[in-house]
Order: structure tokens, then C-alpha cells, then sequence
């Protein structure tokens, strides 16, 4: 639209010369070639006008016959060019669809005409993944590591194709690889930290969080526990080589995420060790208040080593009377109750959870009371009904149970919540169910220096 304007802006002031010359008559001599020509303004300016225009046109023409050749062969490039996407175009959309036989066609084609193009070799690469031909897949991917442009494409390739050869150390190669070249790429740092996870590399698995939350790939409550259940990790690895050390990560672990019972284990077992039970039970209530669970009471009940079993009763009794946590409460102050023999506050503390289906625990814990007054019909009666009963809590991390704590998923390996509750699936042959001891072989516990509650999630002393 514009150049329509421009063109008939032109046409005017060319006719508005013409006008102007008209009403001013005159005359042009001129003498050449020995003859001398005369004539009017308004015709000498149409000849100079007549005669740039032809200037113009023959210099065109002569110009385009002098690059004809150039022109043709980039109109012919350009043809081939426009092919080679359309078969570059139709190659990524057969791949797509699974037509391994369509999608080499197109990439060959596309090959041919677009060799710069990076798209080809991923095309190429998928072709080949579709036929299985896992040698040209590495070839393909391995040339793009090459170029600056593909590289990180490349290292991708690279990546899942060792993964599913199941050359895990060749897969963290790459993902390092991908990690120096650009930190900010999420699966790389995503695939790091679960093959650290696998190889329980907590320390390393670590670091590979605060890199997430300094690149903004973790931000949040998830980034929080899943660093708090890292550092645990390391702290329980650490507990009986570097007292120490493991204090210091249990304690950031619990600055992060205040409810996680295995951190707060950790950080009052060592400070028991350093005859410091009063930092050891300010952090059990605190844990307790946002997460009720029996091995914290068990610490509590043990926090003085030597000490018998009323005085345990008595500080249970205090934890669940300050931070009352309901069933978790009961039970641990029943069982504390059983300990010191007094059972009148043990009945009446689990008296409310009968009437309906106690859990296995409280049944086995009820046989025992009836046991240890003598009376082995209703003991009997109660152990029968705890085989019937819901199963106890449990810690359930990705669906599955086990009788520890674990920082990664048994089924992915990936950082996911361990939560203490009634499981779905059991992760061995052990029985959730266990009968407790007779109460008498309760009262002689081992010393707090090594009383390791079931929550060390098999990390190899180091």
C-alpha cells in the first residue's frame, strides 16, 4: 500500500513538472554533429526523460543476463531447500506417528539439501531409534556434541541411550558433562541427582540441590525438604565417625524441614552422647509438637541413661501432656506405663482406641497387659485379634513400606516424601506386625550411647 502511494506521488510531481514547463514556452538549441537542433522546452525534457528511462532499462537487462547464472542457481536452491523442509517437516511428523521406514526417507531427503540444519540430525537420530540402530543413534549423537549449537542436544542423546543400556557410570558422565556446559538445564541436573540418589552419594545429591535452588530449578517447600531429607541422610552417615559434623547437618536438616522425625533423632542422640539432654529434649518436643512419633517418646523415655522405669514414664507422660499427639501419645504412654508396671494409667490411656479396630500395636500391647497380670485367656484373645487388626503406621515413602526411614523412593530413586503411616505394600518379606517382649525384658535397656532406633535407613558405617 505504501509503494502504491509512493509510485502515484510520483506520477504527479512528474505531471506537475510537465504542467509547469508548459506554461512556460521556450526553446532549447542544441548543435551536434554539425547540424544544429531546435525545439521546446516541454519536448527536450520529454526526450531527457524518454531517454533515462531507456537507459535504465537496457542497464537492467544487461545486468540480469550478466547474473542469470547466479540467479538460476539459487532459484534451483532454493527449490531444493523448500523440498528439504517439507520432507523435513513430513520426516518429524512420521517419527512421531512411529513410521520408522517414512521417517528415514525424510531425513536422507531432507539430509541432502539441508546439511547445516541441526533439525536433520535429530530427525536422523529418531529414525534410527525406530529402527533400533543403537550404533547409528550414538554416531549421530556424538557429532552433535561437536557444535556449539547441538551440544547440549548431543549430551542429551548420549545420556538416554546409556541409561537404557544401563551404563549408569557413562550416564553421569554426560549428565556432568550437560551440567558444566549450563547449569540451568533441568534434566541434567534432575538425572544427576538421581543417580546420586541411587549410588546413596548423599553429600553429592546435596550439593546438587543447592545447585537447583541457586540456578531457581528448586524453589519452595519441596526444595526445603528435600534438602532437609539430604542432609539427614548424610548426618545418619556420619553419626558414629563425626559426632560433630552430623550434629551440624542434622541441625540445618531440621532448620529446613522442623517435622522430620529421623534429623531429630540424630541431633538428640549425639547431644545425649554429649551429656547435653537438655538441647537433646527441647528438640524432641518441638519435633514431636509437629510430628508425633514413637521413636521420639522412645529418646525421651532414655534421654538419662541409667535411669529407671518410672522416672522414663514420667517424662513421657510430661511430652504427651505439653504436645498431645493422640494415638501416638497413647501408645507411647501406655508402653511407658507397661514399663513401669502401672497399669491402671495404661488401660485408661488406651481406652478410648478400643472400642472401635485398634491397630496391631495396641492389641499386642493390650496382650501384654493381660499377660503380664496373668491372664493368658485374654491375652490370647488380643494377640488373635492384633493378626486381624489394621496394620500398624509404618514409614511409606512412594506407596511402599519399609521398616526405616529412607530419603529416596525404593521404586524410582528419586527424592519423594517418607511419610509415617499406614503402608499399602510391604518393601520385604518382614512382617509389619511384630509382638512386643514381655515387659519384664523391656525394663533392661541398652545404653543411649548405642540405642539406634528403626530409623537409620542402612547407610554403611564409614
Amino acid at each position: 500500500m505504501i509503494r502504491l502511494i509512493w509510485r502515484f506521488a510520483l506520477i504527479v510531481a512528474i505531471a506537475a513538472a510537465f504542467a509547469w514547463l508548459a506554461d512556460r514556452p521556450g526553446t532549447v538549441t542544441m548543435l551536434w554533429m554539425g547540424r544544429e537542433i531546435t525545439t521546446s522546452v516541454v519536448a527536450a525534457a520529454g526526450f531527457v526523460f524518454v531517454g533515462v528511462g531507456l537507459i535504465w532499462f537496457f542497464w537492467n537487462l544487461i545486468s540480469k543476463l550478466w547474473h542469470s547464472p547466479q540467479t538460476v542457481s539459487r532459484f534451483w536452491r532454493s527449490r531444493k531447500s523448500r523440498k528439504a523442509y517439507q520432507s523435513l517437516s513430513r520426516g518429524i511428523i512420521a517419527a512421531g506417528a512411529g513410521d520408522a521406514v517414512a521417517a528415514a526417507k525424510h531425513a536422507a531427503i531432507a539430509g541432502n539439501g539441508l546439511a547445516d540444519e541441526p533439525l536433520v540430525n535429530v530427525l536422523a537420530a529418531q529414525a534410527a531409534q525406530l529402527k533400533g540402530d543403537r550404533a547409528s543413534v550414538k554416531r549421530i549423537f556424538e557429532a552433535m556434541t561437536k557444535s556449539p549449537d547441538t551440544e547440549a542436544l548431543g549430551l542429551r542423546g548420549l545420556f538416554s541411550e546409556a541409561r537404557q543400556a544401563g551404563d549408569i557410570a557413562t550416564a553421569r558422565a554426560q549428565a556432568e558433562r550437560a551440567i558444566k556446559l549450563n547449569p540451568n538445564l533441568g534434566w541434567a541436573s534432575a538425572a544427576m541427582l538421581q543417580l546420586q540418589s541411587l549410588s546413596r552419594d548423599w553429600a553429592g545429591a546435596a550439593a546438587t540441590l543447592a545447585q537447583q535452588a541457586k540456578s531457581g530449578l528448586l524453589t519452595g517447600p519441596e526444595g526445603s525438604r528435600k534438602q532437609a531429607a539430604m542432609l539427614t541422610a548424610q548426618a545418619m552417615g556420619l553419626e558414629d565417625t563425626d559426632r560433630a559434623k552430623a550434629l551440624e547437618l542434622a541441625t540445618r536438616a531440621l532448620k529446613l524441614d522442623g517435622a522430620l522425625v529421623p534429623a531429630a533423632l540424630v541431633a538428640a542422640r549425639i547431644h545425649i552422647a554429649n551429656a547435653a539432654p537438655k538441647k537433646a529434649l527441647r528438640i524432641l518436643r518441638d519435633v514431636w509438637s509437629r510430628s508425633p512419633h514413637p521413636d521420639l517418646a522412645d529418646t525421651v523415655a532414655r534421654l538419662k541413661p541409667g535411669d529407671g522405669p518410672d522416672a522414663r514414664f514420667e517424662r513421657v507422660r510430661d511430652l504427651v501432656k505439653e504436645h498431645p499427639g493422640g494415638l501416638e501419645s497413647a501408645f507411647a504412654l501406655a508402653r511407658a506405663a507397661a514399663h513401669a508396671q502401672r497399669w491402671d494409667v495404661a488401660r485408661a490411656t488406651l481406652e478410648p482406641y478400643l472400642a472401635d479396630r485398634p491397630q496391631a500395636r495396641i492389641c499386642a500391647l493390650m496382650a501384654d497387659f493381660e499377660e503380664a497380670q496373668g491372664d493368658k485367656g485374654r491375652a490370647r484373645e488380643w494377640l488373635s485379634r492384633a493378626v486381624r487388626a489394621p496394620r500398624d503406621p509404618i514409614w511409606v515413602s512412594d506407596g511402599v513400606a519399609a521398616p526405616r526411614w529412607t530419603p529416596v523412593s525404593p521404586v524410582s530413586g528419586e527424592i519423594v516424601p517418607c511419610d509415617w503411616k499406614s503402608p499399602f505394600e510391604m518393601l520385604s518379606e518382614e512382617p509389619i506386625l511384630t509382638i512386643s517382649e514381655p515387659i519384664k525384658a523391656i525394663e533392661q535397656p541398652r545404653p543411649i550411647e548405642h540405642f539406634r532406633p528403626p530409623d537409620d535407613p542402612g547407610l554403611p558405617d564409614s
